[in-house]
């Protein structure tokens, strides 16, 4: 690891210190030698003294600042950054002389996912930060030109060779150049929100032009333009990747490629160099990117997904404000990991009506857990203009029970239904008829693929719990694995007909087929905490498989019977065989052999698309170590590995209290 003499303080920043020491530099106080490494940020004023100590001693300067990619909000918040650049040369804004990057564009490298990844920048609307989604946004009508303000004294604008007053010139450019068409002025998020100032004032408009200064997600803001006008603004290079022709009145990173109408001539540069080539210098070969939940270096697609995640949770209708129901006492505090960043206390209310009373008053969303939910909840709360949702665990939950006490690590937040009802749309439906257009290579695609794989390969479930143990199993019989479930469960009642208890489902089982029948009692069954006992499942099924682990019997397994268990999805993951004689989620898509008629369900999506909708789009995950919103992926490591925190000795003390007044006939925790 090498010495990096650091002069700027922001660099002793934690984020910023592990980023520099994953990549290979040992942040330190001190006067360097002549061989050493000067570290500074960026090119602003407090950054002379370390230009100074380098040129006085010799030392390589080693300038460091944010990446491309940077984070859901500003780091004028306070948020720690995704991503950095270390250039050895000077830094990519300043124009005047070589930099790291302008070598790169030069070398004319192109990646082949650089087209897949500028499309999957696009679809996700990130930018350097990106606080809004593009759901969340409302930019105006298209067809204008737009020109893009940005903060006084920002060192892109000098570094790009432009002065103060080239802002005015531009819009005057632009008055003349576009002539009838209506022209909106993007003001620089910082500026819309008070802390630093802009260029342009209401004052300065003309007639058919706009003030932009609303927030917005800047990609539909792109879209909607004719063409964008520019000093050297990063807004600049996403709009060459949506399209848009681009002229720069500075010498950004990406003027002088071939690419962009130059206003401002500047040394170097001159070669032609395509889009793909300026995305893979510019966001794969320059910056370093973290991984958040794993402490490590990662790359720029890996840092694509992580912020598309945090933005959209970001994004989420709670952040105006949160009213939950019929949340039990312990599930609270673990329940608030899921929401967005609140702006102030959430309130809990029981019953729902009284959270839906509150909620309509203080502006708020509503969570009512999906058990406990009335019947027209959601109707009454759009009615009210209220954003409500239905709350229930997710499919990968934890590594213990929910009747235990345990955590849930996921949960999914339905705003149409609840994926275990069939007689009413759910957003899981609907995302499962949407995923059935995606394309067979597309990354949707590409990753539920790898999810499998991982889930089979580490044989991650929903619970985590039983032995591994299976029975010696005949040879010549095909094996039959009949899963049970906690039969006054939600699942049962609204998403099954004839079949609607365990001893029917196995005796159905037994009475359609001769193969070997291994019968599993559900977990919280087992537990004496929720009905479902089979007295006589002994006499019914070849095998009672007691604690027994998920994943080992359905690894054994050729076929599954259930009636709407989770347990016919992981099946289907691992290839198996499924028979349903109920309604759950995965059925009556053309995947499983369904036994009862599924309302709606006419999509035929792949395996794959089912995965990415159930296991990637639909709920949230949160990292069990961190606390921080995560996708499923890291969920399966940290379960798979055993990582996870300790339940709360009260907790531990309440779950065996919980068990044993089960055995005795008493509920209290429900």
């Amino acid at each position: 690891m090498r010495p990096l003499n650091a002069f700027s303080g922001g660099m002793f920043r934690a984020r910023h210190r592990r980023i520099l020491e994953l990549a290979g530099w040992q942040v330190r106080f001190g006067w360097p030698g002549a061989a050493g490494h000067v570290g500074v940020w960026g090119q602003r004023p407090v950054s002379a003294r370390g230009r100074w100590v380098a040129r006085t001693t010799g030392a390589a300067l080693i300038t460091v600042e944010d990446g491309f990619l940077r984070s859901v909000n500003p780091g004028a918040s306070g948020e720690a950054p995704l991503s950095l650049v270390i250039d050895d040369l000077g830094i990519y804004y300043d124009a005047a002389r070589p930099s790291r990057l302008e070598r790169l564009i030069d070398a004319g490298r192109t990646d082949p996912a650089a087209p897949q990844l500028m499309a999957r920048l696009q679809a996700t609307g990130l930018s350097k930060y990106t606080p809004m989604s593009r759901d969340a946004s409302a930019p105006p009508p298209r067809g204008y030109g737009l020109i893009i303000d940005q903060t006084r004294g920002d060192c892109s604008i000098t570094g790009g060779l432009a002065r103060e007053e080239r802002f005015h010139e531009m819009l005057a450019t632009a008055r003349a150049e576009m002539p009838g068409t209506p022209l909106v002025i993007r003001t620089h998020p910082d500026c819309a929100s008070g802390r630093k100032a802009g260029h342009f004032t209401r004052a300065d408009l003309r007639e058919g032009e706009t003030l932009f200064d609303k927030p917005c997600n800047p990609w539909p803001l792109l879209e909607g333009a004719k063409r964008i006008f520019t000093i050297s603004s990063q807004l600049g290079f996403e709009a060459l990747i949506a399209g848009r022709e681009v002229t720069c009145f500075g010498r950004p990173f990406y003027a002088g490629w071939g690419l962009t109408d130059d206003r401002c001539p500047g040394p170097r540069r001159g070669k032609d160099r395509s889009l793909e080539q300026l995305f893979t210098a510019a966001y794969l070969d320059y910056p370093v990117y973290y991984d958040l939940w794993r402490d490590r270096l990662t790359g720029c697609a890996e840092t694509i997904e992580a912020l598309a995640l945090l933005t959209g949770r970001a994004s989420s209708p709670e952040r105006a404000g949160l009213v939950l129901s019929g949340f039990r006492s312990w599930k609270r505090r673990n329940a608030l990991r899921f929401a967005a960043r609140l702006p102030r206390k959430p309130l809990f209310r029981d019953p729902p009506e009284a959270a839906l009373d509150a909620a309509r008053r203080n502006g708020a969303a509503l969570w009512v857990w999906a058990g406990k939910a009335p019947a027209r909840i959601l109707d009454q709360a759009r009615t009210h203009n209220v954003k409500a949702a239905l709350v229930e665990d997710g499919f990968i939950r934890s590594a213990g029970l929910g009747a235990g006490l345990v955590d849930a690590a996921s949960l999914v937040v339905d705003d149409l239904g609840i994926y275990y009802d069939p007689t009413r749309p759910s957003r899981l439906e609907h995302l499962i008829s949407t995923a059935a257009e995606l394309p067979p290579g597309g990354p949707e695609i590409a990753r539920a693929e790898a999810l499998m794989a991982q889930i089979r390969t580490t044989g991650v479930s929903k619970y985590n719990i039983g032995h591994a143990s299976a029975p010696d199993l005949p040879r010549d019989r095909k094996i039959i694995l009949v899963p049970g479930q906690v039969e006054d469960d939600a699942s049962i009642r609204l998403g099954t007909t004839e079949i609607a208890d365990n001893r029917a489902l196995l005796t159905a089982a037994r009475q359609a087929t001769d193969g070997f029948l291994i019968y599993k009692p559900h977990p919280d069954v087992e537990a004496g905490l929720r009905p479902g006992h089979v007295a006589d499942a002994g006499e019914i099924a070849d095998h009672v498989a007691r604690n027994a682990d998920p994943h080992t019997l359905l690894t054994r397994a050729d076929e599954v019977w259930t009636m709407t268990s989770l347990m016919g999805f992981e099946a289907l993951i691992r290839g198996k065989r499924v028979t349903c004689l109920g309604r759950p989620f995965y059925a009556g898509w053309g995947l499983t052999q369904d036994l009862a008629p599924v309302p709606r369900r006419t999509a035929r999506p792949s395996l794959a698309a089912l995965v990415w909708a159930a296991l990637i789009a639909y709920p949230r995950y949160v990292d069990p170590l961190t606390r921080l919103p995560c996708p499923p992926e890291v969920l399966i490591e940290r379960l798979a590995m055993g990582r996870l925190p300790a339940q709360p000795p009260g907790r531990r003390l309440l779950a065996k209290l919980q068990g044993w007044s089960a055995g005795h006939g008493l509920i209290f925790w429900r």
